[in-house]
């Protein structure tokens, strides 16, 4: 493998990092800025919301424009955007650096995986780009652990100046690696996007994604408050479970991919079910440390053991109903991701506000993955059906 892959491994794990730790720093955020959680909780929506609609148009307005230029510029942009985090006088300010490191991210995402695999041969590329995505994975696995950990240690500035820093790395690795000229494909359109949310049978799958992984985030987000608040977890503590959390994770992305093989809707029928469950099950276990611990290695390895069916799933059904855009299909369902991240934390956040408040957030997160159990019977009842399916799509 070429070393420019492991500047867009560096890349993808200073992302991914970013994303995710703010979600062990949200107790600390909220009492340095004087907001509440709820408005604390919005943090993590912005990021996800600027992923879901900054990333197709600015693909779309960014394709003509050379790859290795673009992603300096995409780096350079994302270390703008924490050092303004790390800067940030009030939450407003916070709210913006976010939202300039999520175009970033949307846009390395949607660019990153062709340029990983244009480095090396065509019987490689897949190793490539499962390279670069390691990048993403060892994030949420160390980087948000750790960067939890300098948070509640040095103030939540630092890991924004510690991420920033990644960003450097990764910009002068790309700088100095990535070779000049790199081929590209011909850019997709904002019309090719919309040809492709005009497919019924694609949106609900897309509607599978953001409700299913959606519904781990009403209560992801707020995770760290929960275990100090309701299961009696000291502060300190909140890094090393974010670890056992974070490794339940990687594991279940590998083994989700093992399970889909073949057929990922039948796959997802079992995986959601079980996930619906273990957050219900949440709402009782919470309170008692050893439950909850145990709760939760489940709820990470199921929470990301849906990602492969859902992305394979989707590549399926697009080359059947929209073959002429598969990969523009795929990037949506990325979208989707996000869409249900920047969703469930919301509505986390006004479950925190209301009386229910946080021991609620695991129920109410179970109703949404509920919802895409439903929507994935109702997809596999249409498979079955060539006939309905073509009249639906």
């Amino acid at each position: 493998m070429p070393l420019a892959l492991l500047a867009l491994t560096i890349a993808a794990y200073a992302i991914g990092t970013t994303e995710f730790v703010i979600v062990g720093l949200l107790p600390t955020v909220a009492t340095d800025l004087g907001i509440t959680l709820p408005l604390a909780g919005l943090i993590v929506s912005i990021y996800a919301l600027g992923v879901t609609f900054g990333a197709p148009v600015i693909t779309a307005l960014t394709g003509r424009i050379e790859r290795k230029p673009l992603l300096i510029g995409l780096m350079a942009l994302f270390i703008g955007g924490n050092v303004l985090a790390a800067l940030s006088p009030t939450h407003e300010i916070l709210l913006i650096a976010r939202v300039l490191s999520a175009f970033a991210h949307g846009v390395f995402f949607s660019v990153g995986a062709t340029i990983a695999a244009s480095l090396v041969p065509e019987n490689r590329r897949a190793s490539a780009i499962a390279l670069m995505f390691m990048g993403l994975t060892v994030a949420i696995v160390t980087g948000v652990p750790l960067g939890t950990f300098i948070g509640q240690t040095f103030g939540w500035r630092a890991t924004f100046w510690a991420v920033s820093g990644l960003g450097v790395v990764a910009l002068a690795g790309i700088a100095a690696l990535l070779p000049n000229t790199i081929e590209k494909a011909p850019p997709a359109s904002l019309m090719d996007q919309v040809r492709v949310l005009g497919s019924g049978r694609l949106l609900l799958v897309f509607g599978m994604t953001a409700l299913g992984y959606g519904g781990t985030f009403v209560t992801f987000t707020f995770l760290a408050p929960m275990l100090q608040d309701i299961t009696g977890f000291a502060a300190s503590s909140v890094s090393f479970v974010l670890v056992l959390y974070g490794l339940a994770i990687a594991v279940g992305n590998i083994a989700g991919g093992r399970i889909a093989d073949g057929n990922p809707a039948k796959a997802l029928t079992g995986l959601f079910a079980l996930q619906a469950l273990v957050l219900l099950m949440f709402s009782f276990t919470a309170s008692s440390p050893i439950p909850a611990l145990i709760t939760l290695v489940a709820l990470g390895f199921l929470s990301f053991a849906t990602v492969p069916g859902l992305q394979l799933y989707v590549v399926q059904l697009a080359k059947q109903h929209r073959p002429g855009a598969v990969d523009v299909a795929s990037a949506l369902n990325i979208a989707a991701f996000n869409l249900g991240i920047a969703a469930g934390a919301w509505i986390g956040g006004l479950v925190v506000a209301s009386p229910l408040g946080l021991t609620a957030t695991p129920w109410v997160g179970a109703i949404l993955v509920a919802g895409a159990l439903v929507l994935t019977l109702v997809s596999v009842s249409l498979d079955r059906s060539p006939a309905r399916s073509q009249a639906t799509a």
